[in-house]
């Protein structure tokens, strides 16, 4: 699994083509569809997956796919490394949401959550703040420092990646267009913050911005807000966006969540935006009145 990028720099995914077969690849895999399709895809491929999954996360689907499966918390680090080993695994990937809230904030949580000692030594080891993009850099250096290099999921399945264009039926107006381009300015400066991917517009007036939350949950509070409805949701890559982890992800889900809070656009940045399950996406906007836009990559170049 050579091919998959294992620096710090954002790295756009490598033909997957280059892949070595031969050998089983790590999947941790979080909350989402996401795991699901690089597993499948993987598997397609003639790639051994071997997946630890994060309980309360991720989907048992995966254990019907994966050469093999383990249950474990995101607080067991030597666990997880400990699982790929056992496999001969290399090289890994994560794949899926973390809820960061959930572990971070949860009362006692040194004796809550039972964290191994790998991980007591990683949380209480470092110097620096919490945001995704220190505690993920982080991580990853802990599993390189075991022989296992990180790579992108998107490596081999950089299809995933939604292309410019409006992918609905209903097209975006003037006005709306206008919100669009004024939430884009606002995320991408959100996102090189390291705070959150998404922003909620009306008339050019910010209703919400995702933090901890995560986007799901940010769209419903900018419902609660505007209850005139219309309003547009703008979810962009981080000007620094490493593809290993975090990579702006949309689908149903996303659809279903916007409309039921009374939003009626949703912004997207073309080729760093993962789009699940394209057609049962683009049929749920297209029933609910949703617009979807993919607009130009940012990517190197602000």
């Amino acid at each position: 699994m050579s091919a998959l990028p294992v620096s710090d720099a954002p790295k756009p995914p490598d033909p997957a083509g280059s892949v070595d077969c031969r050998e089983p690849v790590g999947l941790l895999a979080g909350w989402g569809q996401f795991p699901v399709a690089f597993a499948r895809k993987a598997r397609s491929m003639g790639i051994p997956v071997i997946t630890v999954a994060l309980r309360d996360s991720a989907t048992s689907d995966l254990r019907d796919i994966s050469e093999a499966f383990y249950w474990t918390s995101i607080t067991r680090m030597g666990a997880m490394i400990r699982h790929f080993k056992r496999h001969g695994v290399k090289t890994m990937v994560m794949a899926g949401k973390v809820h960061k809230h959930r572990v971070m904030h949860q009362p006692w949580k040194l004796f809550t959550l039972f964290p191994d000692w790998t991980t007591i030594r990683f949380w209480y080891g470092r110097r620096q703040d919490n945001k995704d993009d220190t505690l993920l850099l982080a991580v990853i250096r802990v599993f390189e420092r075991e022989g296992i290099k990180v790579g992108s999921a998107l490596d081999l399945c950089p299809e995933l990646l939604i292309t410019e264009g409006v992918f609905t039926r209903r097209k975006p107006t003037s006005a709306e267009m206008a919100d669009v381009e004024f939430g884009w300015r606002l995320a991408i400066e959100m996102g090189r913050l390291d705070v959150g991917q998404s922003v909620m517009v009306k008339e050019r007036s910010v209703l919400a911005v995702e933090a901890v939350e995560g986007t799901d949950q940010a769209i419903l509070r900018a419902g609660s807000l505007c209850k005139a409805g219309g309003f547009t949701v703008v979810k962009v890559a981080k000007p620094q966006q490493d593809m290993r982890f975090d990579v702006p992800t949309i689908g149903v889900n996303t659809v279903e969540n916007i409309h039921k809070a009374g939003g009626r656009v949703l912004a997207v940045e073309a080729g760093r935006t993962i789009l699940l399950d394209p057609d049962a996406t683009r049929a749920a906007a297209d029933r609910l009145g949703i617009t979807i836009l993919a607009m130009p990559s940012q990517a190197g170049g602000g």
